[in-house]
């Protein structure tokens, strides 16, 4: 494989645009680069949560999602490319099943927190929300193919299930939700 990025400095960025990887340029500020950024943000929120100490199930699956991110990073930087596939998305309802069938219902809200990975979980799951609500930002001014959505929807809803199994296996209890009138 050639050298993809053989010069990191390249000050082409200087003026407030960047690249896309068909050739253009765009604002820095423009939709299509807010909801990249995100999505690279919640691939480091992810890479970070790798560093805890998890499930060899939870971790293999974290990363399969970090890869899935990286193809939804090339088909938002690529405006007209297609790299996510319905099959990814398959893949994240089974996951969430699974996860899903290891946990009891949930009789109230929960607070994020618990142990420091599932705490970290909650996290991504709220960068996932921010880079959904990117990427319809850009739907609106752009076409955006309906999986980069779906994937992002089904992804933060697999995080909060997550850190819920992660507490699970960390012998930690979640922390429910007290409403107002309980506090008092």
């Amino acid at each position: 494989m050639a050298n993809r990025l053989s010069v990191i400095a390249t000050r082409t960025g200087d003026d407030g645009t960047t690249g896309l990887g068909d050739g253009s340029r765009a604002p820095k500020d423009a939709p299509r680069i807010a909801a990249l950024g995100d999505v690279d943000e919640l691939n480091s929120a992810i890479g970070l949560l790798l560093t805890e100490s998890l499930p060899a199930e939870i971790a293999a699956d974290l990363l399969t999602i970090q890869h899935d991110l990286f193809d939804m990073g090339a088909e938002l930087c690529i405006p007209g490319h297609a790299a996510l596939k319905d099959e990814q998305i398959a893949h994240l309802d089974a996951r969430l099943a699974h996860y899903n069938a290891m946990l009891s219902p949930l009789r109230e809200f929960i607070l994020p927190g618990g142990s420091r990975g599932a705490a970290q979980a909650h996290v991504a799951r709220t960068v996932c929300r921010r880079a959904e609500r990117a990427v319809v930002a850009l739907a609106s001014v752009d076409d955006v193919n309906p999986p980069v959505r779906q994937y992002l929807n089904r992804l933060s809803d697999l995080m909060f299930v997550l850190a819920r199994c992660i507490n699970q296996h960390a012998g930690q209890l979640d922390t429910y939700w007290a409403g107002a009138q309980a506090r008092r």
